[in-house]
């Protein structure tokens, strides 16, 4: 829950959390030449997730207070949500206190009460900033590899001695800090190659340090690459390096994809990789032809759930459209998929044991699928009852003695969001090689459905 007081100071999360006992606090000082709002970030599958915003008071005054998801990085800045241009990360475990002041292209702690990991974090910010400023904020500071190259190796050379008598106390903290300065050192090497310069060099003339940058050896772990808030932004950046490096030419379409491919060893990570390409899609074809060579590496809940978000716009859902790849529970708990029913000409019933309209057409349903017996057609009742309802749904199937395949959606799940369902009963038929028929179908009760199914079983 999120709550905001009227005035210099924003107040978030006072609610409690499952994981924080303790909230955050932050009081700021916006000190640049345009006040504009402060963005508090939390890091989610490597990449800030804004969680709330603070506009300052007529002082630059800005403030929030929350109850930290998990212990580790988060994000304070004016940026935008996908570049770390003034942007800067802090770390949270709940209980911690940060006083800072926002400057025009940086910022400083104040006074003494912020934890041991954000001191410890500002003073490598402070550290690298001269690499952050030529690579990250280089707008308003142009520089070239001339400049940017010897900067580079003298940093790279003194971050082994960075964290000599520097530890917090916090096993936790001090163990992935290493992590963190590596992550910002090949953010800043990778940024700086990938962005707009006034010249560009050659692969040969790549100072030594890009010589250690593989981004196979960033991205062995998904846990670690979500963890940082520039994460998937710094893996693409070390890939297209790495391709330069290693004379692979850039190219569209599923080669393209294949390229990139090779340097990721992290299957979850070819998922996400596979996702922020299909994002780019223009048209279904192009994202049936990625997802068909690649979908296997789509695996997590989020990335279904993204899968969907893509591929919903995408889909023309007219007749001769591939069906939607469902996977759903049957009442012995036996998985079913789309793709198990080719060959028959499968009526989907999408219903659910609350609602009485659903109920209406059982009668009829039953009747249709005892006319349509010993053909090739397989009716498919899918519910979306929530799962609280799930026992409902199995005494049902059992004292009405329901048939067909009954499966179990669990709620308005990516069927429904697929096909735009926004009310049941909802009938649809498919023909033997899955494609579409209609998605909008007569209902049982209405003759002109059999007549309908018995045209698709004719191939007509």
């Amino acid at each position: 829950m999120i709550k905001k007081l009227f005035g210099a100071v924003l107040i978030l999360g006072m609610a409690s959390s499952a994981f924080a006992q303790l909230p955050v606090e932050i009081t700021g000082s916006l000190k640049k030449q345009k006040m504009i709002p402060v963005k508090l970030f939390k890091v989610q599958e490597g990449k800030p997730v804004e969680i709330s915003t603070s506009t300052p008071g007529a002082n630059g005054n800005f403030g929030f207070i929350f109850y930290p998801e998990y212990e580790g990085l988060y994000v304070i800045g004016t940026g935008t949500v996908g570049s770390p241009n003034d942007n800067y990360k802090f770390y949270f475990k709940g209980g911690e206190k940060l006083s800072l002041s926002i400057l025009d292209s940086s910022y400083v702690l104040n006074g003494k009460l912020n934890s041991k990991e954000n001191v410890v974090l500002t003073q490598w910010h402070d550290f690298t900033n001269p690499l952050e400023q030529k690579a990250i904020n280089f707008m308003k500071n142009q520089s070239t590899f001339v400049d940017f190259f010897p900067k580079l190796e003298e940093i790279s050379a003194k971050t082994k001695g960075f964290l000599a008598g520097k530890a917090t106390g916090n096993a936790k903290f001090d163990r992935n800090m290493k992590q963190y300065m590596a992550w910002d050192m090949a953010s800043y090497a990778t940024n700086f190659l990938n962005t707009p310069r006034s010249a560009h060099p050659s692969v040969e003339e790549y100072s030594p340090y890009y010589s250690t940058l593989k981004a196979k050896d960033f991205a062995g772990s998904a846990a670690s690459v979500y963890s940082n808030p520039w994460g998937i932004r710094t893996l693409s950046g070390l890939i297209s390096v790495n391709m330069r490096q290693e004379n692979i030419k850039y190219s569209r379409g599923i080669e393209g994809v294949k390229n990139n491919l090779v340097f990721l060893p992290n299957d979850t990570l070819k998922g996400d990789f596979i996702l922020d390409h299909a994002a780019g899609y223009k048209n279904y074809s192009d994202y049936k032809e990625l997802i068909d060579t690649y979908g296997k590496y789509v695996i997590t809940p989020s990335q279904k759930k993204r899968n969907l978000e893509i591929l919903a716009p995408l889909a023309q859902l007219k007749p001769g459209d591939a069906a939607f790849a469902f996977s759903y529970p049957d009442k012995d708990g036996k998985t079913v998929t789309m793709a198990d029913l080719k060959g028959k000409v499968v009526l989907v019933d999408v219903w659910a044991t609350w609602c009485g309209p659903c109920k209406a057409e059982i009668p009829h349903l039953k009747k249709l699928e005892e006319e349509m017996k010993g053909t090739d057609v397989q009716v498919v009742s899918i519910s979306v009852d929530e799962a609280k309802d799930k026992d409902k749904w199995l005494k049902m199937i059992k004292d009405d003695q329901l048939g067909g395949l009954q499966l179990f959606a669990t709620g308005w799940s990516d069927i429904a969001k697929y096909y735009k369902i926004n009310g049941i009963p909802r009938f649809m038929v498919f023909d033997k090689e899955g494609k579409i028929v209609t998605i909008d179908s007569p209902r049982p009760s209405d003759p002109a459905l059999k007549v309908l199914l018995e045209k698709t079983l004719a191939g007509k």
